[in-house]
């Protein structure tokens, strides 16, 4: 378990995206299709996806014909999106403040988000834009480190970011006010992600704790991680291969 960031390093790692936004877009995977299914209610029409980077959900949620609106912080990403989805209404906002008004959305959708989030108060700021009976959901991908090739990867982290500060995943922390909220729902799905070794490496280096490294630090870590992606027995002499994940999905209903 990756213990809580302190308010200070939150905000350090989560300023380091704009940074690495087209890397991002390029490199990162989206979330299996079935989790987002599962968060939406039967009835959503108007979804507002927070905290929504370059997009990598957004698109799901454009593809199943919803009205989404789009709230990102970091102009770098927030660019991406708009590249990537020019027809989405994106707006430069916080989790604390959106902008939107009150009861406007049917869902409010976290990808690997939460944990930059200022808490309670994006909490309340959520609990305001939904409409009751309305979900908050929150997606995270975790790396199945059931196949061997998988935890030696995570092995390696480990090892090369002792004493590195973390985030944890979002869905550790997707619990809110019970006063507002009914309790958490949670379910898994299975996912993949098809790279060679400069992708699997590329992924890696868009982790908020990798781009905070120092440049030499950085280049061994991603370095190592080609080399796993090479020659691991599971891997060697495959060109391309898939990255097995788990898409944790956590849904709670706003009170009616």
């Amino acid at each position: 378990m990756v213990a809580a960031l302190t308010d200070e390093e939150r905000r350090r790692l989560g300023a380091t995206f704009d940074s690495v936004a087209e890397l991002y877009e390029r490199a990162r995977p989206g979330y299996a299709p079935e989790a987002v299914e599962w968060l939406l209610p039967p009835q959503a029409a108007r979804v507002l996806d927070l905290g929504a980077g370059t997009g990598k959900l957004t698109a799901e949620l454009v593809a199943r014909g919803l009205e989404v609106v789009a709230v990102e912080p970091s102009a770098g990403m927030r660019d991406q999106l708009v590249t990537r989805l020019s027809t989405v209404d994106v707006r430069a906002g916080t989790a604390e403040a959106t902008g939107l008004p009150d009861g406007d959305v049917d869902a409010v959708v976290i990808a690997a988000a939460l944990h930059w989030f200022e808490r309670p108060a994006a909490d309340h700021e959520i609990a305001r834009v939904l409409r009751p009976g309305g979900v908050v959901g929150v997606l995270a991908n975790r790396r199945d480190t059931s196949v061997t090739w998988v935890r030696a990867l995570d092995e390696i982290l480990a090892a090369r970011l002792a004493g590195h500060p973390r985030s944890p995943r979002s869905t550790a922390e997707a619990t809110f006010d019970p006063a507002v909220f009914d309790p958490p729902e949670r379910a898994e799905f299975p996912h993949h992600q098809t790279v060679d070794a400069d992708g699997l490496a590329d992924v890696i280096a868009t982790r908020s704790y990798v781009i905070a490294l120092p440049d030499p630090e950085r280049a061994g870590l991603l370095d190592e991680v080609r080399d796993l992606a090479r020659t691991h027995p599971d891997l060697a002499g495959r060109e391309r291969f898939e990255v097995p994940y788990v898409t944790e999905a956590v849904r709670s209903h706003r009170h009616e």
